[in-house]
């Protein structure tokens, strides 16, 4: 595709990050106070990369596809999936919860995985108050979602691991109401959509996302983990050269919208294994990990 430019947060951090398996991380750990992000906005190219052919600011920070949303649309285009009862997953491949009433799922494109004997997509509004992994047979038109939801994965950068973390059990009640996205409308674009937030079964879940907010790519969550799992933090490449992407965070100002800056949000690169074994790369927020050994 053609390069073009839009308007994206700059993604900057005054030292480079550097934390050992050993779990002792030092004044530049991620899970830290960031120093901030540049006070105005850059102008960055949309380029095709490792993980699309809708970058910015890292081959790894992509939309899931070139042409459409982020979500998978029936033929009449439409969103919502009917489906009826079934149990909800998180990456591991533990329960989370039993749908017992069915309804309507929506599903982020590419995201089909296989594991405890069935095949399941990733629905991003469960009975759980959260994303999960929910059967496609429970689907109502399961061939229909087949056809069109594809299979797009997130890659490893091949550049070596940073350090070793865990999905915190506890969140920072300040951070969770503010907005990843300037003037963000509704209950939508929470800085709390990236954290380990309690959900409805009573157990904490983060989501693993395919790419930062703030830059117009949706930064779909592609995997859901618990509070506890284990994230191996990976080196990736990205336009300042620094190996993570911050961005700034928005509360209300005088006129009741979220245009006022206070804050910000760095987000790390790596993998979880998750159900079968499987490698799952993504984005995840800082503060919703903490340092850990045994990676």
């Amino acid at each position: 595709m053609q390069p073009h430019a839009i308007p994206v947060l700059a993604a900057l951090f005054s030292t480079a990050l550097a934390v050992g398996c050993s779990g002792d991380p030092d004044s530049s750990d991620p899970t830290a106070n960031p120093e901030g992000v540049a006070d105005s906005e850059v102008t960055e190219a949309l380029t095709s990369g490792a993980n699309g052919d809708k970058c910015v600011h890292s081959a790894y920070n992509c939309a899931l596809r070139s042409v459409g949303g982020n979500r998978v649309e029936l033929a009449n285009g439409t969103l919502p999936w009917a489906v009826s009862a079934g149990t909800v997953r998180d990456g591991l491949g533990a329960p989370m919860i039993k749908d017992t009433n069915g309804g309507h799922i929506e599903v982020n494109y590419g995201q089909i995985r296989h594991f405890g004997g069935e095949t399941l997509v990733m629905a991003m509004t469960t009975a759980n108050a959260s994303a999960g992994w929910y059967p496609i047979s429970a689907v109502k038109d399961e061939k229909g979602l087949r056809a069109r939801i594809g299979n797009v994965d997130a890659q490893d950068p091949g550049r070596g691991k940073m350090g070793c973390y865990e999905i915190r059990n506890d969140a920072d009640a300040g951070l969770i109401e503010k907005k990843v996205v300037r003037d963000a409308q509704g209950a939508h674009e929470r800085a709390g959509d990236y954290m380990s937030l309690v959900r409805a079964n009573g157990a904490r879940y983060a989501n693993l996302a395919y790419s930062v907010p703030g830059d117009a790519l949706g930064a779909p969550a592609v995997d859901i983990f618990p509070a506890g799992t284990k994230f191996h933090r990976v080196e990736v490449p990205t336009s300042s050269g620094r190996p993570h992407l911050t961005v700034r965070l928005y509360t209300k100002a005088g006129d009741g919208h979220y245009t006022k800056p206070d804050g910000t949000m760095t987000f790390v690169y790596g993998y979880v294994v998750g159900a079968g074994d499987v490698k799952r790369f993504g984005w995840m927020a800082s503060a919703a990990l903490q340092s850990a050994g045994g990676c």
